[in-house]
Parts: C-alpha cells; structure tokens; sequence
C-alpha cells in the first residue's frame, strides 16, 4: 500500500481531535457558567449515545444544524428529569460551541503521525462538522499546517458517507481515489463512504466498537505508522 498511496485523508472529530475529552471539559464549564448543578458523568453516559444519534440524524438530512444542538441538551437533560428551560436550554447550546474549540486536546500518537506522514505524502481533512468549528478546533489544536485541503459538509454540500463529499475532496486535492487512503473512526461515514468510491481505508478503532470489522483497522494512531 505504501507505494500506491500519495494522499491520506483524515476525518477530525473521534480521530485526530479527541471529541469526548474536549466535549466532557467544555460541559464541565458552562455548567459551572450557567449554574447547572447536575452530576457531570451522569449526564455525558446520558449524552454521549444521544448526541451520536442526532448527528447520524443529521448525516442523513432529518434534522437541521439548529434542532440538532437543540435536541441533544433537551432531550438529555429530559432523560434525567433534570429541569431546563428552553432559554437557557439554547443559551447551553451557544456557548457548548463557543467554548469547545477552546479545548485542544488530541488522541495519543497524532501528532507524532502527522510529522511521519506529513513528509511522505500529501494530507487532508473530510469532515461533517460544522466549518466555523472545525476550522478553530484545527488552529487550536496547532492542525492546520499539515494539511493541504479541508473539506467540510458545508462547502461540500453534502456529508459522509454520501460519495459527493468524497469525489469533491478529491477534486479540491488533485487526488485519484486509487492513489487515496482515507482513515476515520465511523465505519459507516468514514470507512464504507470511502470504499464507495474506491479510495483504500483504514478503521480508528481505540475501544474496539467494531469487532466484526476485519479489513484495515487499528486501536492507536501510533499502529498506522507501520502500514504506512
């Protein structure tokens, strides 16, 4: 694979951008902003399943960007009978993405990867996340620079896994899809969107969620050094 590839593409959230981390400390501070005194863990076991709901929802185009930051707060803080109301409820909603960029943590070994990749072949980042967010989570997190293209679901039009978001990419990058490895920890939106369009993949699979997955697939960044 190593002389067939020229570009790598990287999905951000849950593979470069350690989402969960940075979400749990975002929520821990405006909670403590808001006065929500709601037992933080409880709250994120409630949330973290919901909010992979709602942007699967979203992926396929059944709810908005505004119902979707909406509804997760509403419905997880309904889960626990933990009274919000609806102004402060989008107040939540507000500030959650005012203050996620602001924490920058990455999964163990990324950087280290991208510095080995980065002089070997050309990178890029295919996202579903929104562009104004995705956009400060890579200058936080010092990401940018290593990048040549960023392709996100709003300019693209369209989301992971529709083939559109893949072939623009590609098209942005100058890339064939056979030279074209995409790597990502959705096996839906990242991986089998990416093999639609014949581009090679590898799974991000840290907490083996996907055991019945037996192509490509990794638990650390730090193992993709070796295929590559």
């Amino acid at each position: 694979m190593k002389k067939e590839i020229k570009h790598i593409f990287f999905d951000l959230d849950h593979t470069l951008w350690d989402f969960e981390k940075n979400s749990a400390l975002t929520f821990k501070k405006i909670f403590q902003l808001n006065h929500i005194n709601i037992n933080l863990d409880e709250f994120l076991d409630v949330y973290v399943p919901l909010n992979l709901k709602y942007w699967r929802l979203f992926r396929e185009g059944k709810i908005s960007k505004e119902n979707l930051r909406y509804e997760r707060l509403k419905v997880a803080f309904d889960t626990l009978s933990f009274k919000v109301a609806d102004p402060l409820i989008h107040q939540l909603s507000i500030d959650y993405i005012t203050y996620l960029s602001t924490f920058n943590y990455v999964f163990d070994g990324a950087i280290d990867l991208l510095n080995y990749l980065s002089n070997k072949y050309h990178l890029h980042i295919i996202t579903n996340g929104f562009q104004e967010v995705q956009d400060k989570k890579m200058k936080g997190a010092n990401l940018f620079h290593y990048f040549k293209t960023v392709t996100n679901s709003e300019i693209a039009d369209v989301k992971k896994p529709n083939p559109k978001i893949f072939y623009f990419a590609l098209n942005i990058a100058k890339a064939n899809a056979a030279e074209s490895l995409m790597i990502g920890d959705s096996l839906e939106a990242d991986i089998l969107g990416a093999q639609r369009v014949n581009m090679k993949t590898i799974l991000f699979d840290p907490t083996n969620l996907h055991p019945e997955y037996h192509h490509l697939k990794v638990s650390n960044l730090n193992s993709i050094k070796k295929l590559l």
